[in-house]
């Protein structure tokens, strides 16, 4: 078992989920596709984790790695391998398996609750980010894309603003619009970079809830990267 991590930009990084890997010792690679370190072939790896970063889907001309990165996910898709996109990473999923990504009617910046679906409660990753057996889960959001539902795939969660926050494909790969490898110190970083008024506050919330988000966060990767999806 390895572990391929795939970044856009230096500063959206795997967060919880390197905390994870290291802590179950699952050997695991992390390059920057920005700075040209590109991958090209799914081989010598059994997952791969796709972050967010803040250009977009449509942007490709500006970006050509992504173009790259396309080609490496649908590499890992065709040879039934596990996937997991986060952010842009579930943009880039929902390109690939065919959908339009677009950018949304409105931003999503911050904690919200989004809302399982009765097949996101009942998949045994996904369902570990509920709280308390509800059909809720709270999530940091920091998007302004959005994404159609791909054929063949199903819709696990879903909010008010947007009517796709993640979907599964096949058994072995997953979507997710939010980010759940967030840290205090990563809000901090991001909001500080913004200069934005709010910083604190963020930081604030998310150290009183942490334990929680953390304990739901490793259910899901332990379920993802330890165990049969499905």
């Amino acid at each position: 078992m390895k572990v391929l991590i795939v970044k856009n930009i230096p500063i959206e990084g795997p967060g919880t989920i390197e905390d994870f890997l290291k802590e179950k010792a699952i050997p695991y690679k992390t390059v920057e596709f920005s700075k040209n370190e590109i991958v090209k072939s799914s081989d010598n790896y059994t997952h791969l984790v796709v972050m967010g970063g803040p250009m977009a889907v449509y942007e490709m001309e500006g970006y050509p790695w992504l173009k790259e990165e396309t080609k490496l996910i649908e590499d890992f898709i065709k040879k039934d391998k596990s996937v997991l996109g986060i952010c842009l990473g579930a943009q880039l999923l929902a390109h690939v398996l065919g959908a339009r990504v677009y950018p949304g009617k409105t931003k999503e910046i911050g904690w919200y609750k989004v809302v399982l679906t009765p097949q996101g409660i009942d998949d045994p990753v996904m369902k570990t980010l509920s709280i308390d057996n509800s059909d809720q889960a709270e999530v940091f959001q920091w998007h302004g894309d959005t994404f159609d539902l791909p054929s063949g795939t199903v819709r696990l969660a879903y909010s008010d603003a947007y009517e796709n926050q993640a979907f599964r494909y096949s058994d072995r790969v997953y979507a997710l619009q939010f980010h759940i490898e967030i840290t205090p110190e990563i809000i901090k970083e991001w909001f500080s970079s913004q200069n934005d008024p709010e910083t604190e506050e963020m930081v604030a919330y998310a150290e009183r809830i942490f334990k929680d988000y953390l304990e739901r966060a490793y259910k899901f990767y332990r379920n993802f990267f330890l165990t049969k999806n499905i």
